[in-house]
């Protein structure tokens, strides 16, 4: 069992894909640091990167190429300035050059070092890649890593556990068992997680950090939200988000987050008015992913409008009037405690799972945490969880030109509607009387991902993928 912590599910980061972008990227920060531990980072003369199975099906559309290269130069997806992105890359390979760890110059020419093995998959993953380093003296040192889903990244040498270093006092491979943890300590699942989170940091630095997390999310539905235009790649998809928040708010403008908010929270709040604001939130955020913007992995890129449209829908029409200060901190650690469980027994990896393992973990995530704030017990946030996800089982991950845009944006809004219809169900309904269990849920949602066919899982060979018409040089 991984030794995981709610900062592990939701990392801050680069879109388009956890899986694609963010892994890949993580992958070549892990082999210059592994460059410097074996000294040879002052000697290389050339670095190939090799990207096997659904990495370089969908490569291209995902900006793997380009998440290769800034983790080379020694970029950090936290930290880089996401609208020079591009510029940078383009300029590695307009000039064949490249400062390796923002360092040592060599030559490198993307076309011919990043090398795309559509037809061959590794055995551990569909998500595998190399780094070969080559030195002045012909020595090669190379190494092999596996983007699982997420943001997670393995090494083909080490096993697939998270560990901290740090035994957390209340571990839960199953749901089960985190149902026990709260039973016996007569305390809610939010209570438990944060137990467990003391092992690794203190009190301040969770509070820090579930802050910037929440506030790293709704800054990226502001900026959605006041952001027009066509997104990158080359299907021209236009934005949508930034004209439904126009349209509820009569055409306002607003130039902060704080007053932004203000208009919303003071906004209709008749159903139909309420429904438009949840799948604005989540298309908002998704079509920031798209464009390679800032988001929080929760627990993937592609499906990170989920998590943030529930919550912030729950900020703005369930609490503005009677909500409980620092509510998120709750419905964050809720939501993580759902997503490790998927994450122990099953996969976050469209490329594994298809989209049950994104957009349906994230809706149970999001359910989850909803119930919890709403004052659920912790019987019925698990019923909220498993609920959400049943009504997932069998989403294939087809991506259309290999981008995460269609059908992905507006699968957000569809995970987060349904997020909180299963938070209603399960707030009325009685946890006892329950035919299916989370454990059960997640049981199936594994033995559906390995009976699928593997063009359903993010390789863009099957599905809606095939029936788009597309330019596939515009792509």
């Amino acid at each position: 069992m991984e030794q995981l912590s709610t900062f592990d599910i939701f990392k801050i980061g680069v879109g388009p894909s956890s899986s694609h972008t963010m892994g890949p990227w993580r992958a070549a920060q892990r082999f210059l640091a592994n460059c410097r531990e074996t000294k040879v980072l002052a000697s290389v003369q050339s670095v190939r990167c090799d990207l096997h199975g659904s990495l370089a099906k969908t490569g291209k559309g995902h900006g793997t190429d380009l998440a290769v290269v800034l983790g080379l130069l020694g970029e950090d997806p936290v930290t880089c300035d996401t609208a020079t992105l591009h510029d940078v890359y383009q300029q590695v390979v307009d000039t064949k050059r490249l400062a390796l760890a923002g360092e040592r110059p060599i030559e490198f020419a993307a076309s011919r070092d990043i090398v795309f093995h559509f037809d061959e998959t590794l055995p551990f993953h569909p998500n595998g890649l190399s780094f070969t380093a080559t030195t002045q003296d012909g020595k090669e040192l190379s190494q092999t890593y596996y983007s699982v889903g997420g943001g997670f990244v393995v090494q083909d040498d080490e096993s697939a556990g998270r560990d901290h270093g740090t035994r957390l006092p209340y571990p839960s491979e199953t749901a089960s068992d985190l149902m026990e943890h709260c039973r016996r300590l007569g305390k809610s699942i939010p209570d438990v997680v944060r137990e467990n989170e003391r092992a690794l940091r203190t009190d301040e630095e969770i509070r820090r950090r579930l802050a910037e997390t929440w506030d790293t999310m709704q800054q990226c539905i502001f900026r959605g939200c006041t952001t027009s235009g066509v997104l990158p790649g080359g299907l021209n998809v236009v934005r949508r988000a930034a004209r439904l928040s126009a349209q509820a708010l009569n055409g306002r403008t607003f130039p902060s987050l704080a007053e932004w908010l203000v208009a919303v929270k003071s906004s209709s709040d008749e159903f139909r008015d309420v429904l438009k604001w949840v799948s604005c939130f989540a298309l908002a955020v998704n079509e920031e992913n798209a464009a390679f913007g800032r988001v929080v992995t929760a627990p993937t890129n592609g499906a990170a409008g989920v998590v943030p449209a529930v919550l912030l829908y729950y900020e703005c029409f369930c609490a503005r009037k009677t909500g409980p200060e620092r509510a998120y901190e709750d419905f964050l650690l809720t939501a993580a405690a759902i997503g490790m469980l998927f994450k122990n027994r099953a996969t976050l990896s469209a490329a594994m799972g298809g989209c049950q393992a994104e957009i349906g973990v994230s809706s149970a995530m999001a359910a989850a945490g909803l119930c919890q704030v709403l004052g659920g017990s912790p019987e019925q946030v698990l019923m909220a969880a498993e609920i959400a996800m049943e009504h997932h089982l069998g989403l294939t991950c087809d991506p259309v030109a290999g981008l995460v845009q269609v059908p992905c944006i507006e699968r957000n809004t569809m995970g987060a509607v349904k997020a909180i219809t299963a938070s209603n169900l399960a707030l009325a309904g009685d946890p006892a009387q329950a035919k299916v269990s989370l454990d059960a849920v997640i049981a199936t949602m594994w033995a559906t991902a390995r009976d699928m066919n593997a063009k359903y899982k993010e390789t863009s060979e099957g599905g809606l993928a095939l029936q788009i018409p597309v330019n596939v040089s515009e792509c």
